[in-house]
């Protein structure tokens, strides 16, 4: 299993991360702060009508302040939970959604670049993750 001491978990959060915030669209909240990818896959999953349990676990840590530090825990949480490729796979759905929040370069925007991603995270659904959450 994949525990917290792994050098390629760091790795692999940190392409994630870079995945998801590369070519994103700066937004803004009604109160100035600034939204990331944290914000992009709340919308996308409250589209699908139901509540997703990673959404309402990291909402529920108090402890977590930023949208990026909201963003990594919901990674961390999908890794464990074998979910990260459906969730994400969830969110790029709506092309319009996708346009609003990313500009034309991201690999999102791309159904083939979009494809090639999925189908790498859907192959991490047989890693077994131990991370502390």
């Amino acid at each position: 299993p994949v525990t917290d001491g792994s050098r390629e978990l760091h790795s692999l959060c940190a392409q994630l991360e870079f995945l998801l915030q590369f070519d994103l669209k700066e937004k803004r909240s009604f109160f100035g702060q600034r939204k990331d990818y944290w914000d992009f896959l709340c919308q996308g999953l409250a589209r699908c009508r139901q509540e997703h349990k990673g959404i309402h676990f990291v909402t529920s840590l108090d402890k977590l302040k930023t949208p990026v530090g909201r963003g990594r825990a919901f990674l961390r949480y999908c890794l464990v939970h074998q979910q990260l490729a459906e969730s994400l796979q969830l969110c790029l759905l709506d092309p319009e959604s996708l346009c609003e929040w990313y500009y034309a370069r991201s690999p999102f925007l791309s159904p083939k670049q979009r494809a090639e991603i999925l189908g790498s995270l859907y192959e991490l659904d047989c890693v077994t993750f131990h991370l502390a959450l």
